[in-house]
């Protein structure tokens, strides 16, 4: 099932807007309304204002009336199995449970599999703060 995920990633990457870092993004969700929505990183010249893709594949998600993430995939185009950065760890981690799967890819597919709780041990938990 993974494989959709990367692929939807790999073509929001296509999209990136990224004239000051050339360092393109995607990443891909597959929601609790069993939709896949996806975004790429957007930069803004008042570096670094811009936004990640993982935000942006939230975003999304939440606009198109999903509320919880079930899997995500995450690409990189210079960086193989290139994480989510840890301001987007924590912003998956408040719609992700701690057994959340996480794609890490690369150009030709899912190459690491992790937990929301690998990815993020002892995040700040949205049941007891909110």
């Amino acid at each position: 099932m993974s494989h959709d995920l990367f692929k939807a990633a790999r073509n929001a990457m296509a999209y990136a807007h990224a004239p000051y870092s050339k360092f393109p993004v995607g990443a891909a969700i597959r929601a609790d309304d069993g939709k896949i929505y996806s975004g790429a990183n957007i930069e803004n010249l008042s570096f670094p204002q811009g936004w990640c893709a993982e935000p942006t594949a939230i975003s999304l998600m939440i606009m198109g009336g999903g509320k919880k993430i079930i899997e995500m995939a995450v690409i990189a185009e210079k960086l193989a199995l290139c994480p989510p950065c840890g301001g987007c760890r924590q912003k998956i981690a408040e719609f992700a449970s701690k057994d959340t799967k996480i794609y890490l890819c690369d150009e030709v597919g899912v190459k690491k599999t992790m937990s929301m709780e690998e990815m993020l041990p002892f995040s700040f938990a949205t049941e007891i703060l909110g």
